[in-house]
């Protein structure tokens, strides 16, 4: 495989109202000193100014914006983002959030690990790894969200609502996205569970996942008993 310093990286952030984070997260990857370094930002219709900052930003870094007609779900963002990136000239793929919970430095890990990888799924819940500044409510929740999809689905990983995941790109372009039955934050859960069934080498690297910079969290109550459901309706019919 090609060498972390040769290897042709794109990063994808799905971003919905993230005026206050995109600025740093972009100059954040740009000073990592990744050579080969490009970042595709899928925005659904943000209502402030995220849109228009990034297309500044992309007079100074390698940055494609894909612009959407209005709020189509977190996993139609990540896969608008993965088919351009297919289509680009790269050799790893890498999913982030765009609200600088996923730490940007931590990528230097993440193409290490995905020399011996086809998948390199970032975990809080391996040793090194965990949340800061989260409620006990919610560190109880997210990991009674892991334990009741790991359980349903028959898979060995501990973080699998994670959205910070690095993939080589032979393997991304195996997983067939139109199959996908999952549009909202359970896509983190099925692209884990296709992966998985087709065979590919998962890893997990741990991470510390931090509190939102700036912005309102998009998770509701709502959210959360969707994933539940579609988790079982991914289990019923694969």
């Amino acid at each position: 495989m090609t060498s972390a310093q040769e290897a042709r990286v794109i990063v994808i952030v799905p971003t919905y109202n993230e005026e206050g984070n995109i600025k740093k997260l972009a100059r954040s990857l740009f000073s990592l000193g990744i050579p080969h370094l490009s970042l595709i930002i899928v925005d659904d219709h943000s209502i402030d100014s995220t849109a228009n900052m990034v297309r500044i930003l992309a007079r100074e870094f390698p940055i494609t914006l894909i612009e959407r007609e209005k709020k189509l779900g977190l996993g139609t963002a990540y896969i608008a983002g993965f088919q351009r990136a297919l289509q680009m000239s790269c050799d790893i793929i890498i999913q982030m959030d765009g609200d600088l919970s996923h730490d940007p430095h931590d990528i230097p890990r993440f193409l290490e690990s995905i020399a011996s990888s086809d998948v390199v799924l970032g975990s809080r819940y391996v040793s090194g790894g965990g949340s800061l500044a989260w409620s006990a409510r919610r560190q109880a929740l997210s990991r009674l969200s892991n334990l009741y999809a790991r359980t349903m689905l028959g898979l060995p990983y501990h973080d699998i609502t994670s959205g910070f995941k690095c993939f080589r790109r032979e393997a991304l372009a195996t997983i067939s996205f139109d199959r996908f039955i999952s549009v909202g934050y359970v896509f983190q859960v099925e692209t884990i569970y296709r992966a998985h069934r087709l065979g590919l080498r998962i890893t997990e690297m741990p991470i510390i996942f931090h509190k939102r910079e700036a912005g309102r969290s998009k998770l509701t109550l709502h959210i959360v008993f969707e994933s539940f459901w579609k988790i079982f309706k991914l289990r019923l019919h694969g």
